[in-house]
């Protein structure tokens, strides 16, 4: 591996910005579930830690503040997707979209991190200086245009991994034909009167798959169209082994056997998947065909070409677009677009589709640190020209760590074990009488995608995300259990980080 590539002097508008107003001891990027889950860790693990947390929008909550689309829910249970420092107490284990913010919104406000938000403020750049070992970061107001700017001795970006201003959407022929609405999941208009409308949904991923009952509880008819099926899972809605446990036990300790019976639960059904991926398919697939109705074609919409687990499974609380396609409020096509026309789109087969809307729940686009630009002494780092240490911090580039979650379980359980190291990184920093940590780059580990993971939106991504390494402590391992050895257990100083006083 290549030390990255590192690009000329940014121009003289970023050089002539002004002199940072507050320094802070570390700068959190981000609002959403990863950062506040970041701020609260950092207060109970480095209380003497001065910080703040910069925000974008107007409002903390990230992913479940800006989706509002209809039936918006997580796809992981709650127990595992809320914050192992906080119980989830309401019934519901796969929960919708306001329920999770408001979990967020108390959490935020039980332990005093939303007094450290600064709303408004988007991170354009942060330069590094190895003379000051301080980041000097470069916000602008999001209102007003200005350039603020402050600094801080360690950056933590938790920004999540896609763009918030837009989703992904294909380039479809004669789009400006169609005579309907055209909308994507991400940016859904909150006037959108669906009510006795026939609508596309172009997908077939986990947003299509929650979109589709949502929409067909108003809408004369709903069409999932897609080009080749998904696996998908039903599950209740509510966990009656959690139930029970809270109805018996404080509600701390009955929180954590939920949290660690649900963790052993997805992580056998992972490791089964890809240890005997024909026995999973064929029960996900028999899974699908005894909710669907009698004679449908569930070889043809329900059985998808890939094994179990190379693209995230769908979860579907109480098999609910099932229900959907058993009353003919949805259903379901497999085929390609030709061209969108005036009325609906038309199909490579021939058929055609009529609509009044078509929602392109076509997929995410991938981007790190909010799309900032990242400065080491002068030079910018191309990011995808870098190797993700331990998957969360970038080979050459100093005192910076990112949160991104896992792909085969639930986002928090990783994004807090990234929290949980990055305490243990200051700490040991402070007791050493360190400035500054950066991972040692070694030429001869062999190079690994960053996310193992066969979906559409990581493979256009991959190319502009670090890279991951063939062996540790560069491999990424998504499995929870090896990730919660290394990075609670293991030694900071492990030979391949180098610290400067």
């Amino acid at each position: 591996m290549s030390a990255p590539e590192l690009r000329e002097d940014p121009p003289a508008a970023a050089q002539t910005a002004p002199e940072p107003a507050e320094h802070l001891d570390v700068l959190i990027i981000g609002a959403g579930i990863s950062g506040i889950g970041a701020a609260v860790h950092l207060q109970r693990r480095c209380p003497n830690k001065r910080y703040a947390i910069i925000e974008a929008r107007a409002r903390l909550g990230g992913t479940w503040d800006l989706f509002r689309y209809p039936g918006i829910r997580s796809d992981s249970d709650m127990f595992t997707l809320g914050f192992a420092f906080r119980p989830w107490r309401e019934a519901k284990a796969i929960a919708d979209g306001p329920a999770i913010l408001r979990y967020l919104e108390e959490s935020a406000r039980e332990f005093g991190v939303d007094r450290q938000i600064r709303y408004g403020l988007r991170m354009e750049r942060a330069r590094w200086s190895s003379a000051e070992r301080r980041w000097r970061v470069e916000l602008r107001d999001q209102e007003s245009g200005e350039v603020k700017v402050l600094s801080c001795s360690f950056l933590f970006a938790a920004t999540g991994y896609y763009r918030y201003d837009r989703g992904f959407t294909p380039e479809f022929p004669g789009r400006e034909r169609f005579a309907g609405t055209i909308v994507h999941p991400q940016l859904w208009p909150e006037d959108l009167d669906y009510a006795g409308k026939k609508i596309i949904v172009i997908g077939s991923g986990a947003t299509a798959m929650t979109l589709v009952p949502a929409l067909a509880e108003k809408a004369a008819h709903v069409t999932m169209l897609q080009r080749s099926p998904t696996y998908v899972i039903s599950a209740p809605s509510e966990d009656k082994v959690a139930a029970a446990l809270l109805r018996r036990l404080p509600t701390e300790v009955a929180y954590a056997l939920a949290r660690w019976k649900n963790i052993g639960v997805s992580s056998l059904f992972y490791r089964a998947s890809r240890r005997f991926p024909k026995a999973i398919s064929r029960f996900l697939i028999e899974g699908a065909r005894r909710r669907l109705p009698a004679g449908y074609d569930v070889e043809r919409h329900f059985t998808p070409r890939y094994k179990p687990w190379d693209q995230r499974l769908c979860l579907v609380p109480r098999g609910d677009i099932f229900k959907a396609i058993r009353r003919g409020a949805a259903s379901v096509v497999t085929d390609t677009i030709e061209t969108f026309t005036e009325r609906g789109i038309r199909l490579r087969s021939g058929e055609e589709l009529e609509a009044d809307i078509i929602v392109t729940a076509t997929g995410l686009e991938l981007q790190l640190f909010g799309g900032a630009e990242l400065w080491v002494d002068g030079r910018r780092i191309d990011v995808h020209e870098t190797m993700a240490y331990r998957a969360m911090m970038l080979g050459g580039v100093p005192n910076l760590a990112f949160a991104v979650g896992y792909t085969n379980a639930s986002w928090t359980l990783k994004v807090e074990l990234v929290a949980e190291y990055v305490c243990r990184l200051l700490r040991h920093m402070d007791a050493h009488g360190y400035a500054s940590c950066r991972p040692r780059l070694d030429p001869s580990v062999p190079e690994a995608p960053l996310l193992n993971f066969s979906a559409g939106y990581v493979a256009r991504a991959l190319p502009e995300l670090p890279r991951g390494g063939a062996r540790y402590p560069w491999r990424v391992f998504e499995d929870y259990a090896l990730d919660r050895i290394t990075l609670k257990a293991a030694p900071i100083d492990d030979g391949v980080l180098d610290f400067e006083r």
